[in-house]
């Protein structure tokens, strides 16, 4: 992975990044995260500070950008959606859990929940991550699927 596939799958894939969490996380399960907060209260901040999201968002797209770009290898879109859905799930269960055992900042069912959440996340943003890598040159490449037919 060089240099510029690692900004331009960090910046573009940080948008992708940051609009699935709308999405996913504010327009889908507002409702569900603000009914699961924990004990402490106070904790929503309204508005967010964008910049501190995005650059988060985009901290996100580069670990998943080095994923997908580990082995140098063209891979299929389903398997950058696999390597994303990895890193999402890995990086939100140890936040969750985290977040859990030393605050009051949200309940056991949110812990749970969100991780499965971020899957998702990950893995959508990986197949576009690699979809968006292989279009801008010199980036990764995505092979097609072959399918065999056995006789």
């Amino acid at each position: 992975m060089d240099a510029r596939r690692l900004v331009i799958g960090t910046l573009l894939g940080g948008i992708v990044v940051y609009a699935l969490g709308y999405l996913i996380f504010i327009l889908a399960f507002g409702s569900f995260y603000a009914a699961n907060i924990g004990s402490a209260t106070g904790v929503i901040r309204d508005p967010e500070i964008m910049w501190a999201v995005l650059l988060a968002s985009c901290a996100y797209a580069a670990l998943i950008t080095l994923m997908i770009g580990i082995t140098g290898d063209a891979i299929t879109t389903g398997e950058a959606m696999k390597r994303g859905a990895v890193v999402g799930f890995l990086l939100w269960v140890t936040a969750d859990f985290i977040i859990y055992g030393s605050t009051n900042v949200q309940n056991l069912t949110r812990t749970a929940v969100d991780p499965v959440l971020e899957l998702v996340r990950g893995g959508i943003s990986g197949g576009i991550i690699a979809v968006i890598l292989s279009k801008v040159g010199g980036g990764v490449r995505v092979r097609e699927r072959r399918e065999t037919v056995g006789v």
